[in-house]
């Protein structure tokens, strides 16, 4: 299994990370926080975790070894598959996970899209005993004050090449669409649309 993979960085959409290695060129499958950390020409080393399937290999990178862990253990949990588990990333943080799971928190856990409220309570059954304490590294629940999902979409759209200005700008446009349940790779898009209509 490939367990991390470092190299510079080729490209950068709105799901996924191109890194060269060696020459060839490794699609690695992120959530919109790790990939605004990545800027194109730069180099990067990213966890990864390889998902097997009987028609595809996919690689799955991540900003840490915290969560590819939690990636990894939610998966544990059935009727939670890669895509699901990154998902559960992109909306909350390693800790947020943690947390929700340790407080029987159902409703944290149906933000996050493709989870009901039976998925939920399953998720928590399920990892309950095995997911650990939080640890304490910030940025847990979705009710903290501030509005994680601004400083993703801008600094993706900063990782495809534009400058904070217009980054601020497009995201300010998009704002009243961010609703209860922001969907930051929604929200990307449409800030993206509007920039290419400028």
């Amino acid at each position: 299994m490939i367990s991390h993979v470092r190299g510079r960085v080729a490209a950068v959409t709105l799901s996924s990370a191109v890194l060269e290695v060696g020459g060839v060129g490794l699609e690695l499958m992120c959530t919109p926080g790790t990939l605004a950390t990545l800027r194109t020409g730069a180099e990067a080393t990213l966890p990864t975790s390889m998902v097997v399937r009987e028609d595809s290999l996919t690689l799955f990178g991540f900003a840490d070894e915290d969560e590819k862990s939690v990636f990894e253990l939610v998966q544990t949990a059935s009727g939670v598959g890669p895509k699901l588990a990154q998902a559960m990333l992109a909306v909350l943080s390693p800790d947020g996970v943690r947390t929700a799971i340790a407080v029987d928190d159902v409703k944290t856990l149906t933000k996050v899209p493709g989870i009901g409220q039976k998925g939920a309570q399953r998720i928590i059954l399920e990892l309950k005993d095995r997911i650990g304490a939080p640890r304490g590294r910030g940025g847990a629940l979705p009710a903290a004050p501030a509005e994680p999902w601004r400083d993703q979409v801008t600094q993706g759209l900063i990782g495809l090449g534009y400058n904070a200005k217009d980054a601020d700008k497009a995201v300010d446009a998009v704002a009243d669409q961010a609703g209860d349940v922001p969907d930051v790779g929604s929200l990307l898009r449409a800030a993206l649309r509007g920039l290419s209509k400028a």
